[in-house]
């Protein structure tokens, strides 16, 4: 693969022992039966799926969760034999090389089953296909709905020359990671009401994404499915505190690639939306919005010398300006996310500006911002 960007000092920096201590924590506290599956979808939310996914195996994750098919089949090919489950609907027509490739799956119709049993057996395929059955309790993405669906279903699954493996069954809560829990209990009496219409449960039967298993344990099934946890993110950004803390693996530098003294009553950037109120030096950033540093986050700042200087002018496309306390040298490291001195920012902090949650802000970082990884 060919990386994008490693000729210029911009880069992510990934603590893949931050990690680790993230998911032994986890273990610590579950309940010892219960697996943990780390789920990497979205490139391991901008963190590195393949990377991250080889960190978690070595933490004690037992298996994966991705988004995509393609995202399995990437696990597979780097060698991760664990079981790797399909969060999102993947299209029927795929049903043999999920098959071969030992995917699971996720299910939330009929009329899915059906058309995968025809297509397997055009195939001639005789591996049985992983099936994890959806159940919308409350989420309203995919999954039964009600007891009659999913009893269809689970007939469908137990025949005799059923070209499918049963292995799990799961539910999503929408809002596990609010203080208000009302609604997750209607989701939860949805789930319960649901599951009774099956006889035997499965092998897998998971409910918790990263909030559940923080703040409703009890939940938890015999898989927890440790999503933005797993990176050291609250899931409830700062509403709820974890029971343990959370250790974010994540740091984002750049280095100035020109300073100037800007003299006053000069303005900067697209719009000339800043206009300097005195003489002051300014330096140039090579990052951008190209790289997913958002162009709304003008008037934020980074860390420079330990130092808050403010991003003024419009954030460009591939590069962007920050005032500075004093001359400083090109080359000086600049900190969009991570600690310099005493100062901290955090992805947190990033997107309390920007009005959106920090999953957005991880998963919008460009591949052209290579990877780091340190351990």
């Amino acid at each position: 693969m060919v990386v994008i960007g490693e000729h210029r000092h911009t880069q992510v920096k990934v603590d893949l022992q931050a990690i680790k201590n993230n998911i032994k924590a986890e273990m610590d506290r579950k309940d010892p039966l219960t697996e943990l599956w780390a789920v990497v979808k979205a490139n391991g939310y901008g963190h590195g799926i393949i990377q991250v996914a080889q960190a978690a195996k070595q933490a004690g994750a037992t298996g994966f969760c991705v988004a995509i098919l393609d995202e399995a089949l990437a696990l597979r090919a780097a060698g991760i034999t664990e079981p790797i489950l399909v969060l999102g609907i993947t299209e029927p027509e795929y049903a043999p090389l999920i098959a071969e490739k030992d995917i699971s799956v996720a299910v939330g119709t009929q009329d899915w089953l059906d058309t995968a049993t025809t297509i397997l057996a055009a195939n001639d395929v005789t591996t049985p296909l992983h099936v994890h059955l959806a159940l919308d309790t409350g989420m309203g993405r995919i999954g039964f709905q009600t007891p009659t669906e999913l009893a269809a279903a689970v007939t469908t699954l137990n025949q005799t020359n059923t070209p499918f493996d049963f292995e799990g069954i799961f539910t999503h809560f929408a809002t596990a990671d609010q203080a208000d829990d009302t609604y997750f209990t209607h989701q939860l009496n949805n789930w319960k009401t649901l599951i009774a219409a099956v006889d035997e449960l499965p092998r897998y039967v998971h409910v918790s994404n990263s909030a559940t298993s923080l703040w409703h344990q009890a939940c938890n099934g015999n898989v927890v499915r440790f999503g933005v946890a797993l990176y050291g993110l609250n899931p409830s950004g700062q509403e709820l505190s974890a029971p343990y803390d959370l250790q974010p693996a994540l740091s984002l530098t750049a280095q100035l690639s020109f300073v100037k003294k800007l003299a006053k009553g000069k303005s900067i950037s697209y719009g000339a939306t800043y206009t300097a109120a005195e003489d002051e030096w300014i330096g140039t950033v090579p990052i951008g919005y190209a790289d997913g540093y958002e162009r709304r986050l003008q008037g934020f700042h980074v860390l420079v010398d330990g130092q808050v200087c403010e991003i003024v002018g419009r954030v460009c496309m591939d590069q962007m300006m920050v005032r500075l306390p004093h001359e400083v040298p090109v080359g000086t490291q600049v900190t969009l996310v991570g600690t310099d001195g005493d100062q901290t920012i955090t992805l947190q902090d990033i997107a309390d500006y920007c009005g959106t949650i920090h999953y957005e802000i991880a998963c919008g970082l460009a591949p052209r911002l290579p990877r780091v990884y340190v351990d």
